[in-house]
């Protein structure tokens, strides 16, 4: 077939395939959030049948040890809003008051009384209780998803059983989709280690910071730039929006312009200029691929998207590109650039050297090993 007709049929059904992707997001989302949680945590499951603990025992361990975290992560989330909801009311005076003298500054930049008005309204504080009620009404509609995460966890960590079994089934006719899913998971487990190192470091220093600042409810927007540390390259903004409104509502320009300068300081930096380097290394994508995924996720499987941005990337890239010895090019393109200078291998029958990717297939006669990724 000609090369420009493959390549139109090609993106034609890559474009179908995003869009059930798109369209089924609901259920691949939290499919891919329960499988990336089980990768993490099978370890865990591996040393406890080690220690000779009976693999029905291994995997009640497992699944309560990852209950009980979720647990404690949703009661700290529904108090801290229970308290932000009884907090929003005693900031109504300082709202109106920024917003008047907002409105006195836009009328001496030439705005007109309509345009004002509209800015009047949608700083009202009643529309932000409002909003806040709303999003704890949602609490009802939340838990579906999350009764629905829970029980993928719980079947996920039971399937870790037979895994390695059925892994070395596949292995025995297809070898390289073995190394290619070994592949993944320990990407995807060193990708996490990493960023849950970073994160707790982060989500600690933000604690301390917003306390020894007097800002309102610590524990929670610590617990926010953890979770938004998990995003590539833009996380830390969406951490530093909600302290620094309450900033500015409690204490003013000065303590706002405080925790934006501390955000920048700690979250800037380590989120967006060391902690990039360390999840390149441990994973082989390029900074470029790894913002353009987190936009293109994000589009794909919504607000989940973004924080399985680099899982999900690593799953298409194992699933297309490793499982296809011609495929090389691709890897050598998509991967950080440290991971594809091309490396010399000796040929012993011809006495010759030759290029080589890493990760294509090695000349005959070379053993390979189908359990290492």
């Amino acid at each position: 077939m000609p090369r420009a007709l493959v390549i139109l049929l090609g993106t034609a059904s890559a474009v179908v395939v995003v869009a059930g992707i798109r369209a089924a997001a609901w259920l691949i989302a939290p499919t891919l959030l329960a499988l990336v949680i089980v990768i993490v945590v099978s370890p865990v499951h591996r040393w406890l049948r080690r220690r000779g603990l009976p693999a029905w025992l291994a995997t009640l361990t497992l699944v309560t040890v990852v209950y009980g975290l979720f647990l404690v992560f949703a009661a700290i989330l529904v108090t801290s809003l229970v308290r932000l909801a009884t907090l929003l009311p005693e900031y109504t005076d300082r709202a109106r008051a920024l917003a008047s003298r907002a409105a006195d500054t836009l009328t001496s930049l030439g705005m007109g009384p309509e345009q004002l008005s509209e800015i009047a309204r949608s700083v009202d504080p009643g529309r932000v209780l409002s909003s806040v009620g709303t999003l704890l009404g949602s609490v009802t509609a939340v838990t579906t998803s999350v009764v629905f995460l829970l029980a993928l966890l719980l079947f996920f960590s039971a399937e870790t059983n037979g895994i390695d079994t059925r892994l070395a089934a596949v292995a025995h006719d297809r070898p390289r989709i073995r190394r290619a899913l070994d592949g993944f998971a320990a990407k995807t487990r060193r990708f996490l280690v990493v960023t849950t190192v970073f994160g707790l470091i982060v989500a600690v220093l933000d604690t301390i910071a917003l306390m020894w600042l007097g800002i309102p409810l610590a524990v929670l927007w610590g617990l926010l730039s953890f979770v938004t540390n998990y995003i590539p390259n833009i996380g830390f903004i969406l951490g530093v929006v909600p302290p620094a409104l309450l900033a500015l509502l409690g204490g003013g320009w000065g303590q706002t312009l405080a925790v934006i300068v501390v955000y920048v300081v700690i979250n800037f930096v380590l989120q967006s200029l060391v902690q990039p380097r360390y999840v390149g290394d441990a994973v082989g994508l390029s900074t470029v691929l790894t913002f353009v995924s987190l936009i293109f996720w994000a589009w794909v499987l919504g607000p989940l998207g973004a924080l399985l941005a680099v899982p999900a990337t690593l799953l298409a890239m194992a699933v297309l590109v490793d499982v296809d010895p011609r495929a090389a090019w691709a890897a050598a393109l998509l991967s950080a650039p440290d991971r594809h200078v091309p490396s010399t291998t000796g040929d012993a029958r011809n006495g010759r050297r030759r290029l080589r990717w890493p990760g294509t297939r090695k000349p005959t006669g070379e053993a390979e090993n189908p359990w290492q990724p």
